[in-house]
C-alpha cells in the first residue's frame, strides 16, 4: 500500500527549519501487517520534543526514519495472530512497544520493556521487521509508530483502543504528553491530594502534568518556566503561582509560599538546571521526579547526603511510569469529563505539508501542543 510518509534522512540541519527543510514529505510503500501487526490509518499526530530532538540529533537515531510517535487513528487491517483490534476500532498509540513477558513487564512497568527498547533503538518494530520501503530502500520506523503518514504499520502491543466517541485529535496527546506529564506526577510522584507541587518546564508534557495535578487535588500547584508567556497561560489553566527560576531568591520564594518546600516536584524541561531546581525546592522527605531527557552527555552534580539526612526521592518517570492499557483509557475518561480539559494545549493544527514550519514553530518556543491532522 502507498503513504506519505515524513522522511528524515539527516539529523542535525541548520535552523530555520522551514529553509533547512529536514523533513521530506514523500510517498512510500507499506508491506501488509505481518503476525502481531496492524495496518492502521492517522486520523491526527502531535509534534513532541522528543521527535525535535531527533531531528536536531540530541537523541541520536537510525536513518533514514519515518519519524512521529504521537498519534491516534483508526485500524484498517490486521494481521495474523493479532486478536486484541478490529478493522473499525478507534486507537491511541504508544511509544514503547511492551511484549508483556519481560521481567519489566512482568513486574507490571511496561514503559521499561526490554524488548521493546531494543526495538526502538533498531529502528524496528518489536518484532523485529521494518514494514516501510521507499524506492528499493528500506526506511526505519521511529518508536515503533512513525506517526508524521497517512497510513503505519504498528505492532498491536504499540496500540491501545479506545472509545469511539473520544475526538480523535485530541485523543492523539493521550499516547505521549498526556502519558507523560500527567503519569509523572499521579504515577511516578504518587501525588496524594492537599499536597504542594511544582512543575518545572511548561511545554506540552508539563502543561499536562500540571493539568494531572489539578485534577489530583494538589494544594498548591507551582508553575515553573523560565518564559513569562507559559507562566501566565498555566495560571489561565489553574496554577495558583508562577515563578521564574533564574529570578533572586527563585528557591526561598517557593519555599515561602509553601512553608519548606513543595511535596513533589516534577521536572519536565529536559534540562540540567531545571532539575536542580525542581531538586532545590523540594522539601525535606519530599520527592524529586525527572521526567525530562536532557542531551545523552548531560550530567547532574548534588549533594548526596540530602537523599540521606532529608529522606529526599529523586527518581526518573518514562512514559509516565504507565501502564497503558490501564492508564489511556483512565485519562481518556478525565479528559471527557472536563478534569484533564488537555485540549487547552493544542495551539495550531496543521497538514503533513507544513510539518517543517510546525518544527521551527516548536523549536522557537511558539507553540504547546502542534497536532497534524489527516484527512
Amino acid at each position: 500500500m502507498k503513504t506519505r510518509i515524513a522522511l528524515l534522512r539527516e539529523m542535525g540541519l541548520p535552523r530555520p527549519y522551514t529553509d533547512s527543510r529536514p523533513l521530506d514529505v514523500v510517498e512510500a510503500q507499506l508491506d501488509e501487517p505481518g503476525p502481531g501487526e496492524m495496518l492502521v490509518k492517522l486520523a491526527a499526530a502531535g509534534l513532541c520534543h522528543s521527535d525535535l530532538s531527533t531531528i536536531n540529533a540530541d537523541r541520536p537515531r537510525i536513518m533514514p526514519m519515518a519519524i512521529g510517535h504521537e498519534a491516534s487513528g483508526v485500524v484498517e487491517k490486521v494481521g495474523p495472530g493479532a486478536s486484541r483490534f478490529a478493522p473499525g476500532d478507534h486507537v491511541v498509540m504508544v511509544f514503547v512497544p511492551s511484549c508483556g513477558h519481560c521481567v519489566p513487564c512482568a513486574e507490571g512497568r511496561p514503559a521499561l520493556c526490554e524488548p521493546g527498547a531494543a526495538a526502538n533503538g533498531a529502528g524496528t518494530l518489536i518484532s523485529g521487521e521494518r514494514r516501510i520501503d521507499r524506492q528499493g530502500e528500506t526506511i526505519n520506523h521511529h518508536l515503533g509508530v512513525s506517526a508524521f503518514s497517512d497510513r503505519a504499520v504498528v505492532s498491536e502491543n504499540s496500540c491501545v483502543k479506545i472509545d469511539k466517541d473520544i475526538p480523535l485529535d485530541r485523543a492523539a496527546l493521550l499516547g505521549c504528553a498526556v502519558l507523560t506529564g500527567v503519569g509523572a506526577v499521579l504515577n511516578s510522584g504518587n501525588l496524594r491530594p492537599g499536597q504542594d507541587v511544582a512543575v518545572v518546564g511548561l511545554g506540552g508534557v508539563g502543561l499536562a502534568g500540571l493539568l494531572g495535578a489539578i485534577a489530583g487535588g494538589a494544594r498548591r500547584v507551582i508553575a515553573v518556566d523560565l518564559a513569562r508567556d507559559k507562566r501566565d497561560f498555566a495560571l489561565e489553566l489553574g496554577a495558583t503561582h508562577a515563578i521564574d527560576p533564574t529570578e533572586d531568591g527563585a528557591v526561598e520564594t517557593v519555599k515561602e509560599w509553601t512553608g519548606g518546600g513543595v511535596d513533589l516536584a516534577v521536572e519536565l524541561a529536559g534540562a540540567v538546571p531545571a532539575l536542580k531546581y525542581a531538586y532545590a525546592i523540594t522539601r525535606r522527605g519530599g520527592t524529586t521526579v525527572t521526567a525530562g531527557l536532557p542531551h545523552p552527555e548531560a550530567e547532574l552534580s548534588f549533594a548526596p547526603v540530602t537523599l540521606t539526612a532529608e529522606e529526599r526521592v529523586l527518581k526518573g518517570s518514562y512514559v509516565g511510569s504507565c501502564v497503558p492499557v490501564r492508564d489511556i483509557p483512565r485519562y481518556a475518561a478525565m479528559m471527557m469529563d472536563g478534569r484533564l480539559p488537555i485540549e487547552k494545549l493544542m495551539t495550531h493544527t496543521i497538514k503533513l505539508d507544513d510539518i517543517n514550519e510546525g518544527f521551527e514553530r516548536l523549536a522557537a518556543g511558539d507553540a504547546i501542543r502542534q497536532v497534524v491532522v489527516f484527512d
